[in-house]
């Protein structure tokens, strides 16, 4: 190696340290036992110096680091998850449990579909509790969509394993030996995770009881043809020991593998219907812990509050899916505004007298919208862009800078909609609380002026992530931003979005002022450059 600069690569098989000894009344416990590592000595004359420790653990400690632990039903990602009230959707949740747990049941796979907002990820937490308190629960898996983790298609297996390893002891040597012999699995494809981590070790176990997978937002995660894939996979395990309840809305090609493809036969499903009675509970319940939380503002309104007939009309618009339902009391409950205000708001929406079941829906998401002041309206829609369509999560410090807005706008804008949109500090991510919200904004029909799914709108936030890829030499901060926002695109998922994008003459001389680091700071694949090298081609050929 050279003199100026030499990198050292350490690959460590060390054991822990042994435990420290107990301490004793007032005295302290002994120091623990040293690792069983090995003592590494270094000559260093060169003047840069790099050491890179690979250090492995056991097979469980590997898979620990590669699985998406965000997708777990009681991760704290996903708190406060949505659970059903007590008092509904107790047949259907009571059904379910019943299925899940019964050894003579007659199929191994159950499909719970329903539209969007219709409550399936609620029904989902529910019985992933109920499972776990009873000690029955194998592991789940939630799926969320456009999530770098949980709408990852690749490690559900993975995922699934882990829960089993940690569930059943006599599993989790089995799991991890594997793990052992051949780190690789964990990157090889979904049908070999499954054999190797799931199945193989599982045919070991002895008269145990059925083991009890729960996998939801199927049709949320990344592509048709991957959830089919896992379809198609979860059918080849219908000859083991397996419970697996699959949730999703009840999309065509997803219908398809159920009714007509390899699940035919081998599963049962059920659709989660409307239910105004249990509306009605939670609509009931909702507004009384409204009433008593924000006391100091409610204390001169009679009660019932809200009257009956104003309660009914809520439960009728609801067409009886949580959505509209959820919607409208996160609406009511927030904390700078008084109740009975936001409720006449909604009150003042026109009568729903169309058969489509979320026509109420689009109104009350049309209504919520429009509380963001007229003057915003344009800058709203390009920040609606950017969190409906950029290619990662992303904050609002970040949508600012990209959308080259003041510190803060963003924050500013948005804050009428607390009730569609998860908004925390200004490094958090910006989380779109219901996939219905997604579908209205790119529902050009549905969402009317808000509407932010046409090529103008993609073609600017297209712009707008090569302008802030932009190399600034005298501006450090502006640079600094920049490197962030590129770091934030993980696996250059930007040059994915640029080139979805119909080249255009205009993008030319923005393409010019791109630092070259931003393509090869992240070592995209050869497959990622080859793209953007096509997509320029056919730019350059419009000059």
């Amino acid at each position: 190696m050279s003199r100026e600069s030499q990198t050292v690569n350490n690959y460590i098989y060390g054991g822990a340290g042994g435990p420290g000894g107990a301490g004793h009344n007032q005295g302290q416990g002994g120091r623990g036992g040293a690792g069983d590592g090995p003592t590494l000595n270094y000559s260093i004359s060169a003047e840069h110096f790099a050491v890179n420790n690979h250090i492995h653990g056991s097979g469980i400690d590997i898979l620990h680091r590669t699985v998406a632990l965000e997708a777990l039903h009681n991760s704290a990602e996903s708190f406060p998850q949505p659970k059903c009230n007590p008092q509904t959707r107790t047949k259907l949740v009571e059904k379910l449990y019943d299925w899940v747990t019964d050894p003579g049941t007659l199929y191994s796979v159950h499909w719970l579909h329903g539209p969007a907002g219709a409550g399936k990820s609620a029904v989902m937490q529910t019985l992933c509790q109920q499972l776990e308190d009873a000690g029955r629960l194998g592991g789940s898996f939630f799926f969320k969509r456009d999530h770098p983790t949980r709408g990852n298609a690749r490690v559900l297996f993975a995922t699934l394993a882990y829960q089993l390893a940690l569930h059943r002891r006599e599993l989790k040597s089995l799991i991890s030996q594997c793990i052992d012999v051949d780190p690789s699995v964990l990157a090889r494809g979904m049908d070999v995770q499954l054999h190797n981590l799931i199945l193989e070790p599982c045919k070991l176990l002895q008269d145990a009881p059925p083991l009890i997978l729960l996998i939801d937002g199927l049709d949320e995660c990344n592509g048709h043809n991957i959830q089919q894939e896992i379809l198609h996979l979860i059918g080849s395990t219908s000859d083991h020991c397996f419970r697996i309840l699959v949730a999703s809305r009840p999309e065509p090609h997803i219908r398809e593998i159920f009714k007509d493809g390899s699940l035919q036969g081998l599963s049962d499903s059920t659709n989660i219907e409307q239910s105004f009675e249990d509306i009605r509970t939670y609509l009931r319940h909702e507004f009384s812990r409204i009433y008593r939380e924000h006391s100091a503002v409610m204390r001169n309104i009679p009660t019932p509050w809200p009257t009956p007939q104003v309660l009914e009309m809520l439960v009728k618009k609801s067409s009886g899916y949580f959505i509209y339902a959820s919607t409208v009391i996160k609406f009511v409950d927030d904390k700078y505004s008084r109740p009975t205000m936001q409720l006449d708001i909604i009150q003042n929406i026109g009568p729903h007298n169309s058969e489509s079941p979320f026509q109420a829906l689009d109104q009350l998401y049309n209504q919520i919208l429009s509380g963001v002041p007229m003057q915003y309206h344009p800058r709203l829609c390009d920040i609606l862009s950017v969190i409906i369509n950029y290619p990662a999560e992303i904050c609002l410090e970040d949508i600012d800078e990209l959308l080259g807005y003041q510190s803060g706008d963003v924050s500013l804008i948005l804050h009428p909609l607390h009730s569609v949109l998860k908004l925390g500090s200004e490094k958090e991510d910006v989380e779109v609380h219901h996939a219905s919200f997604r579908d209205f904004l790119r529902s050009p029909e549905r969402s009317s002026i808000f509407y932010v799914g046409s090529p103008q709108h993609r073609a600017q936030l297209a712009r707008s992530i090569l302008k802030a890829l932009a190399y600034t030499h005298d501006n450090k901060k502006k640079n600094q931003a920049n490197i962030r926002l590129c770091w934030h695109l993980s696996g250059m998922m930007w040059i994915d979005y640029i080139t979805s994008v119909p080249p255009s003459p205009e993008f030319v001389p923005l393409i010019r002022l791109v630092n070259p680091d931003f393509i090869f700071v992240r070592h995209s694949t050869n497959v990622t450059i080859a793209k953007l090298l096509f997509w320029l081609k056919f730019l350059f050929r419009k000059i």
